[in-house]
């Protein structure tokens, strides 16, 4: 299986395409690490990021979307045009899109611990958190919650 993990900050999406296939695990080559929304006021520039995020989805036969999950309310709470940015990801059509709260990443990761120094991946220090999303997602998928 092929996912995206996705953080979302601000005006920035942070990407990370990760496949799982016979246990083994491949970062691919992926020609976005970040992409980011340059107007926010302007509609024409959300829909071209829509577009641009779809046409990546599909180039690279992305089977999911896994979008880490923000507070709405709080000290951490995610401001109004990453909201916007998530729901243009989950308004496109024939995507998959899951979004995966900070607890079940964090209960996936404690039950499947990853096995690779971050450093040893060769991905940029912000791509650490859809990196973590997208493993998550995939150890979740394939192992069941502890529940």
């Amino acid at each position: 299986m092929r996912v995206c993990g996705v953080e979302i900050n601000s005006n920035d999406v942070n990407v990370c395409l990760l496949s799982l296939a016979e246990e083994i695990f491949e970062l691919p080559d992926f020609r976005a690490r970040r992409l980011t929304l340059k107007d926010v006021n302007s509609t024409q520039e959300l829909r071209y990021f829509q577009q641009t995020f779809a046409k990546l989805m599909q180039d690279y036969k992305v089977e999911h979307v896994v979008i880490r999950q923000r507070p709405m309310k709080g000290k951490f709470a995610g401001g109004a045009v990453g909201f916007k940015l998530e729901a243009a990801i989950e308004l496109i059509p024939d995507l998959n899109v899951t979004i995966m709260s900070t607890t079940e990443i964090k209960e996936s990761l404690k039950r499947n611990p990853i096995q690779i120094e971050y450093a040893d991946t060769e991905l940029k220090a912000f791509q650490e958190v859809a990196f973590n999303t997208a493993y998550a997602y995939l150890m979740k998928d394939k192992y069941g919650s502890a529940d």
